[in-house]
């Protein structure tokens, strides 16, 4: 079927500065461990960063009315692009108190309605891979830069598309205290070396993830345990790919594709991800 061909080719390739007025402060309950609820007031904003050959529309988040420097943290986007979702998790760092950056890897906002533009987007950015770096050092240059970011302590987020990007950059000796990969690809352009990835490395999976064969996963780790990675790899059973994102059940039934949210892994790994960023900062 000419589909699955497509999706094969795409999901295989993956494995392998102006400012816009800020937006109104958002009010943001959330429920404390403690059972109380609380307003969280979130600040957030467009903002726009380039490279040489290309601009970016990046999302920031952070708490309103913050006093202090808090510790910055990248969103890079699954391969359908900047959307809502990438976003979501920026204001959900936010929450938490960190700055997020939800990064723009393939320019100008562009964003897949279909599986096999998602794959030629993602493939034209891994597949230029020092154009991707230079994307992705831009994106640290333009959060170091906002208001309230603690410059010494940098760490990257990503999901599916994202997470690939995030464990390759830091596989390129980027200077990031911690990297967390979620329904990621483990086939990179770079792969781990001794003495090249500064922080901790988390890699949350599904078990049941089609994308991501055991073969695969016991290849990286291998490779990861060989350069001296400090990191954890969590698999989650019954689980597939997508797993985080809600959106995904419908995504997966309109084009045939194994995605399907799963709650109980999804707020699982988002546990792990405050514990790893609670342990570096």
């Amino acid at each position: 079927m000419k589909m699955k061909r497509v999706i094969n080719f795409g999901f295989g390739f993956l494995m392998f500065a102006s400012c816009s007025s800020p937006s109104q402060p958002e009010d943001t309950t959330v429920e404390t461990q403690s059972d109380t609820i609380q307003t969280v007031s979130i600040e957030k904003h467009e903002i726009a960063y380039s490279t040489d050959s290309t601009t970016m529309n990046g999302y920031v988040a952070y708490k309103n009315n913050l006093t202090e420097k808090k510790p910055g943290i990248l969103v890079v986007h699954e391969w359908w692009g900047h959307n809502d979702y990438a976003r979501k998790r920026a204001d959900m760092l936010a929450e938490l108190g960190y700055v997020a950056l939800a990064v723009d890897m393939y320019g100008d906002g562009k964003q897949a309605s279909h599986p096999a533009d998602a794959g030629g987007f993602a493939g034209a950015v891994m597949g230029n891979f020092e154009e991707a770096k230079a994307r992705f050092a831009k994106a640290i240059e333009t959060l170091k830069a906002t208001p309230n970011v603690d410059t010494t302590k940098i760490a990257a987020i990503g999901y599916c598309f994202g997470g690939s990007v995030a464990l390759a950059m830091a596989n390129s000796g980027f200077d990031l205290d911690a990297v967390a990969a979620f329904h990621s690809g483990l086939q990179l352009p770079v792969n781990p070396q001794e003495g090249m990835v500064k922080g901790k490395v988390l890699i949350c999976n599904g078990s049941d993830d089609p994308f991501i064969p055991i073969e695969q996963v016991t290849s990286y780790k291998s490779l990861l345990d060989g350069a001296g990675v400090d990191y954890k790899y969590v698999s989650y059973e019954g689980t597939v790919h997508a797993f985080t994102n809600p959106g995904a059940d419908a995504v997966g039934e309109k084009f045939e594709l194994p995605l399907k949210y799963n709650k109980e892994s999804d707020e699982k790994s988002w546990v792990e991800l405050q514990e790893l960023l609670e342990s570096v900062f």
